[in-house]
């Protein structure tokens, strides 16, 4: 049988080798059919399992890797970041704390790499995720032609589980992926704002009048603005699993989580910036926000409040940081996925998708 398959694995020498390691298994079903590959000209020559793949008369194959330094070098090749979560530091940090086996797909023809689609196993939940978790969002294809990147999907393991891409990278599937509706992100577009009074004027009188009361609130008891005290990381975290305390926060309840951003603001500086912001009132620390900026936004990655003692502080913090990010120059305020009830109500809501495969 004349096979023209590449499947190469590389084992990382950095990882624990007490490590389980993930099920080397490939599906035997992808998301393609042979009507619908034929109409983009993709032809598979064998079975999806098999990884093998002619567009045109070009032969592609699928390799795999799980050396962390092979995995830097293929990400820095293809990556091409527009958003913090396609940055190699962010996903690196998570990479550090939960030391997860990498298993990075590569779509290369003879002489170039084409598409990179990088996973991690995770052995808690047995499948295949994002690397450096579901926590990343607005996940972009990494892929020279967007039309190769559902050859990668197809020729992906199982279980594979996908979460929050970007309605880009959809879109550039060109239907011949199946994706489901995840929950939204949601974003406040800042360009043309003087500092967080434009942004209440776009809003209705009973919101602006409801915000600005929560500001006269907070600053009645002679708050004081801190900027990059990084110190107050572990406060954060204190006041955050303070609040959530029995009531589904166990985000920072492991300590890998703590771990991870940890390492967010060690890396800082080489492609991203990480930003402090923390609210003192008194002797107390009301509240802490930890911000990431790239390509002119703003990100708003976590934070700690004490809403008990300080009630208004959430929104005090919002109208802080639109007059912050305003003054930085950003041109978008992302306040991530998921509403949590609240911020349907003030910001923009961009649609994300997700994929699975079992």
């Amino acid at each position: 049988m004349n096979n023209q398959i590449s499947i190469s694995t590389e084992q990382s020498t950095s990882i624990d080798s007490t490590e389980p390691e993930p099920p080397d298994r490939l599906a035997t079903s992808g998301s393609l059919t042979i009507s619908e590959a034929q109409k983009h000209k993709l032809v598979k020559t064998e079975p999806a399992k098999l990884g093998s793949f002619f567009v045109g008369s070009r032969k592609l194959t699928v390799e795999t890797f799980s050396s962390i330094e092979k995995c830097r070098e293929l990400w820095r090749e293809l990556a091409q970041p527009k958003t913090l979560f396609d940055t190699w530091e962010f996903r690196y940090a998570f990479y550090l704390a939960y030391r997860f086996l990498p298993y990075f797909l590569v779509l290369k023809s003879a002489d170039e790499n084409l598409a990179l689609l990088p996973l991690w196993y995770d052995n808690e939940e047995n499948k295949y995720v994002w690397f450096g978790s579901s926590w990343q969002e607005e996940v972009r294809f990494f892929s020279k032609d967007p039309e190769l990147f559902p050859l990668l999907l197809s020729a992906a393991p199982a279980p594979l589980s996908l979460n929050a891409i970007s309605i880009e990278s959809v879109k550039a599937a060109g239907g011949l992926v199946k994706f489901q509706a995840d929950e939204s992100k949601y974003v406040l577009n800042i360009s043309g704002f003087s500092n967080h009074e434009d942004y209440l004027m776009t809003l209705k009188k009973s919101d602006r009048h409801s915000l600005r009361k929560d500001r006269r609130r907070i600053e009645s008891q002679s708050s004081r603005i801190v900027v990059d005290e990084f110190a107050d990381f572990d406060q954060m975290v204190a006041l955050a699993k303070k609040r959530f305390s029995g009531r589904g926060g166990a985000d920072w309840e492991d300590p890998r989580r703590i771990e991870t951003f940890r390492q967010v603001i060690r890396l800082g500086g080489a492609s991203y910036k990480a930003r402090m912001i923390s609210i003192k009132i008194g002797e107390k620390t009301a509240g802490v926000d930890l911000i990431c900026l790239f390509n002119d936004t703003y990100f708003t990655v976590k934070c700690g409040y004490d809403v008990a003692e300080f009630p208004g502080i959430g929104n005090y913090m919002n109208l802080v940081e639109i007059d912050d990010a305003v003054r930085l120059g950003m041109k978008k305020i992302d306040f991530l996925q998921n509403n949590y009830t609240w911020k349907s109500r003030w910001f923009e809501s961009i649609p994300l998708f997700k994929y699975e495969k079992k």
